[in-house]
Order: C-alpha cells, then sequence, then structure tokens
C-alpha cells in the first residue's frame, strides 16, 4: 500500500454517504476539504466530535472548506448514530458521512493501523487544497478526541501562506504577525509587506498577517 504524503494528490473514490454517492474529487470541487475517520459509529467519543463539528460547520463554510467524515460501518448504522449525536450533543448533522463497512477509502488513505487495531480506523484527518493536494495529515489514537479549533487555526495558516509569501509561527492565531518567508531577502520586504516588518535576526523577520485590512 502506497504511504500519502504532504503534496501528493488526495486519493479519489467513489463511496456511499448518508447525503448520498460522493465522488470525492467532484464533491470537493473548488473547495478546500478536511476528511476524518472514526474507529466506529455508536462509539462515545466520536459522538461528541461529530457533534462539534457540526456547531463548527459555518466556521468551515466561511473558509470555503467542506467537510466529511467516514467511519467502518454501514449507512443504516450511519443514519441511527446521527439520530444519537443530534439528540445527545444539542445539533443537527450538517455533512455527510461515508459508509466505509468495505474498508474501501479506509485502506485508500490507510486509516487501518494493525498494531493499533486490525479492524477499526484511527482518528486520521487530511486537509485538501482546491488542486487536490494533501496539505496537512494528522493522526490521533482512538482514546484521544480531536481539537477542532486547532484544525481551524490550522487551515487560517495553509490558507493564509498558499496565497502569501510568509509562515507562521508557534501558536500563531489568525490576526497575529507572521514570519517573513525566509526565501525573500531583507531588502525587497517592504515593497512585499507595506504595513512593515521587524527584523529581529537576519533569518526571522516578522510582519503583521498582509491579508487583513
Amino acid at each position: 500500500m502506497a504511504t500519502i504524503r504532504l503534496g501528493d494528490e488526495a486519493p479519489n473514490f467513489t463511496a456511499k454517504s448518508t447525503e448520498g454517492t460522493i465522488h470525492f474529487h467532484d464533491w470537493l470541487g473548488d473547495s478546500w476539504g478536511i476528511l476524518f475517520s472514526h474507529p466506529a459509529d455508536y462509539t462515545p467519543v466520536c459522538t461528541t466530535e461529530l457533534g462539534t463539528v457540526a456547531k463548527y460547520k459555518a466556521e468551515f463554510d466561511k473558509r470555503n472548506v467542506k467537510v466529511v467524515a467516514l467511519s467502518v460501518d454501514g449507512l443504516e448504522s450511519h443514519k441511527g448514530w446521527v439520530n444519537d449525536i443530534n439528540e445527545t450533543q444539542d445539533t443537527t448533522v450538517n455533512f455527510p458521512i461515508i459508509a466505509d463497512d468495505d474498508r474501501k477509502v479506509s485502506e485508500l488513505y490507510d486509516m487501518i493501523h494493525p498494531n493499533a487495531d486490525s479492524n477499526l480506523t484511527v482518528r486520521s484527518v487530511f486537509v485538501i487544497d482546491p488542486d487536490k493536494k494533501v496539505k496537512l495529515m494528522i493522526t490521533y489514537p482512538a482514546s484521544t478526541g480531536r481539537n477542532f479549533e486547532e484544525l481551524l487555526r490550522v487551515i487560517d495558516s495553509l490558507q493564509l501562506t498558499a496565497y502569501h509569501k510568509v509562515a507562521t509561527p508557534a501558536n500563531w492565531k489568525n490576526g497575529e504577525d507572521c514570519v517573513v518567508a525566509p526565501s525573500i531577502e531583507t531588502k525587497d520586504i517592504p515593497a512585499i509587506f507595506p504595513k512593515g516588518h521587524k527584523e529581529i535576526k537576519p533569518y526571522l523577520r516578522m510582519t503583521p498577517q498582509p491579508n487583513l485590512n
């Protein structure tokens, strides 16, 4: 099985979901995407995660990000589970959940790690850009729920750095100063970043976030 690496094209697939059949690349269209897996239906941590994503959907929409979940159970099981999620998490699931009972997508994305569990997926996250390239991968164990505030933060960084010649420092949040890309010579900074910059070291130059007014 080929390993997916950053910058690779996200494998395409066709699968059934709670919102109909998904042809993955066509479904993404010109949007960014998050594909994230769950070990199984009717599991407690997953229930809290899917409820959280539903509550965050407006934030993902604002960033032009489509979200799709996956579990290795079938469609009827998913539909029953969605009712539980809506009830216990006080929300309405508003994104598709892929039925992957044949493990086709899980194996395509290497989501089953036998040393953790030979049957269930780990908590994989893939962030995919509009060119269908994999921009981020995070793998959590089944016992640890994901932090969706962190995923939003990472998407803000990925989108900013994709379109501007900056990087984001440790613990960066949207609106904070950015690192000027090392490829830019200091003498060229004023023309590229008219808001100004601060040179801390020749290799460490900071500038206000360029895409904010």
